[in-house]
């Protein structure tokens, strides 16, 4: 049986290929969430696959990939820097959760470089691209076969 697992995505993904493609590249979300599907699957995972811009919305899907999922990868997007809401969300559930971030958010704007989620997910991928998803899949993966605590 295939272990459910989430993958949600923050505000302005919905913008992928289109936005600032040198800092965040060419693949769109549908072909993001195409190569993950595909990657989800050869690791035998179930792939719930998710974005949306509003902060409320995404607090929500977390509570739900809580309740429903056995792991969670988030790119937060910029609530990363801001969201106290998404943060408190992430510590109030009991899977693990691995951020992701297409660029490196420390190389960038002094203001992207604060992080309310480093210190409350289990790992976090920064600045590789479309492959940090496929990195953080295999280590969820990997991390559920093994069944040990975050």
């Amino acid at each position: 049986m295939n272990q459910p697992v989430h993958i949600l995505n923050g505000p302005n993904l919905s913008r992928l290929g289109r936005r600032e493609p040198q800092v965040y590249g060419t693949t769109t979300l549908a072909e993001l969430a195409a190569l993950c599907s595909g990657w989800a699957a050869g690791l035998g995972l179930e792939l719930t696959f998710d974005q949306c811009e509003g902060e409320g919305q995404l607090v929500t899907w977390i509570h739900r990939a809580g309740d429903q999922a056995k792991g969670l990868i988030l790119n937060a997007g910029a609530y990363t820097h801001t969201s106290v809401a998404v943060r408190d969300a992430v510590s109030s559930i009991s899977i693990p959760v691995i951020e992701v971030h297409l660029s490196n958010p420390a190389a960038r704007e002094p203001f992207r470089r604060r992080n309310l989620l480093e210190d409350v997910v289990y790992a976090g991928l920064r600045g590789f691209g479309v492959d940090g998803y496929r990195f953080a899949l295999e280590g969820l993966a990997a991390r559920l076969r093994l069944g040990s605590d975050p």
